[in-house]
């Protein structure tokens, strides 16, 4: 079995568009073509030469069955180019990323277009199962006096569909929604409101800055809709976020003292991320300039009810592996779903009895400098389109490395259902 290095080439996204109480102007596969085209573009090599395209997504609508082959064939890939869709909730554009690692590292590929996408906006309605079952009875129905009998069960909340993402963020094993694991983790490990809020604010801050600076111009790919309107950049940044506006929301999910609102945690949105993947044959033949080199990658489970703890045990067992310390870490990318989450981890992470029993450690993990995390923003300022947001923190820390000069950098999830992702990038 081969041993190849995998480097980072080149990548791109769309701006996160907030979902607004409606359909956005892009179903996931027209974001995916509409990030991927612009990216093909300006690549040396023939789009023939892409071995796979793997693509993550969570939110499948109908009219677009394995989102991955759609997008492949409407980016002019060739009809022979396999495609295939990922789904392991939020770490899919991730774990998109780490199967086409693996495919290029053992030596049966050379090339591979691995993305997310996602359109939460786009969210199907459905009927509730008492619904269901009457409409059911309706269909086998025999005769006038069945039917009008059946007609008879009617109840008007029959007519109420349900957003299925409601249910989607419900745990089916715990009966938990995400944001209650979230509090589970805020209780457990002392993060109160205020201390919640001011991480909120800094995300908002921090991304406010990366835009006037220009840092995320060469990521982004601007998205033209069917009306023509061009659509730039993340669109549900506060630049004027204080702890002030933030301490007016109410719980979202444990009133009146729960420490998770709408205004620390991830934003609803919709928005699409690639990344090219190549051997160093490939960067040879084609005269590539990679931007990093992915060097490893962990993933973890633990129970349900505390899947934000997934970024701690999936980077563990990785930096024990790679003889790595916190310091050896430059930048540090930790999706945001809630602030709460993202500070419990930094919380477990320096908990020498937690280390201890549950990672195996001699004592605390270790100091994780919030100034190397998260630099440009994250999922409270951007958004979370589920099945993008993995792909999207590879992409921006692989960016961010070169743009600081950094020379490691990790990138890691929770995942709803009790799991995490991690993956670890060098500069080149």
């Amino acid at each position: 079995m081969s041993d190849r290095p995998v480097y980072l080439v080149d990548g791109a996204r769309t701006p996160f568009l907030k979902a607004r109480g409606r359909p956005g102007p892009f179903t996931p596969v027209d974001l995916a073509v509409q990030c991927g085209r612009p990216l093909l573009l300006r690549q040396r090599f023939a789009r023939q030469a892409i071995d796979l395209v793997i693509l993550g997504c969570v939110n499948v609508i109908p009219d677009e069955m394995n989102p991955a082959r759609v997008a492949a064939l409407r980016l002019g890939l060739r009809e022979e180019t396999v495609a295939f869709t990922m789904q392991i909730n939020c770490g899919s554009g991730m774990q998109s990323i780490d199967t086409a690692y693996r495919y290029i590292q053992q030596g049966s590929h050379d090339i591979i277009l691995a993305g997310g996408t996602e359109a939460l906006s786009h969210t199907p309605l459905v009927l509730r199962q008492e619904a269901v079952e009457w409409y059911a009875g309706m269909a086998q129905a025999k005769g006038p006096l069945a039917t009008a009998k059946q007609m008879s069960g009617l109840k008007p909340g029959y007519l109420k569909p349900v957003v299925s993402l409601e249910r989607g963020l419900t745990d089916p094993i715990t009966d938990l929604n995400m944001g209650q694991t979230a509090e589970i983790l805020a209780y457990r490990f002392g993060i109160d409101r205020p201390t919640a809020d001011a991480y909120a604010v800094e995300s908002h801050h921090r991304l406010a800055h990366a835009q006037a600076e220009g840092w995320l111009t060469d990521e982004i790919t601007p998205t033209f809709d069917r009306d023509g309107a061009a659509h730039e950049h993340d669109d549900g940044v506060r630049s004027d976020a204080n702890l002030e506006s933030l301490a007016k929301l109410k719980p979202a999910f444990e009133r009146p003292y729960g420490k998770v609102t709408p205004g620390n945690a991830a934003q609803i949105t919709d928005g699409a991320s690639w990344v090219v993947l190549a051997s160093g044959e490939a960067i040879e033949e084609h005269g590539l300039q990679p931007l990093a080199r992915v060097v490893d990658s962990e993933w973890a489970a633990l129970h349900p009810s505390i899947m934000g703890l997934g970024p701690v045990m999936a980077v563990s067992p990785l930096m024990k592996r790679r003889e790595l310390q916190p310091g050896d870490i430059d930048l540090w990318e930790i999706n945001e779903a809630f602030a709460a989450q993202v500070l419990a981890c930094l919380a477990a992470w320096q908990d020498e009895t937690f280390c201890r029993d549950l990672l195996g450690l001699t004592g605390g993990f270790g100091h994780i400098d919030r100034e190397r995390l998260n630099v440009d923003g994250g999922a409270i300022s951007l958004g979370h389109p589920v099945g993008t947001s993995g792909n999207r923190i590879v992409l921006h820390l692989a960016n961010a490395l070169k743009r600081r000069r950094g020379m490691r950098g990790i990138a890691t999830e929770c995942i709803g259902g009790g799991q995490g992702g991690a993956m670890l990038l060098e500069a080149v």
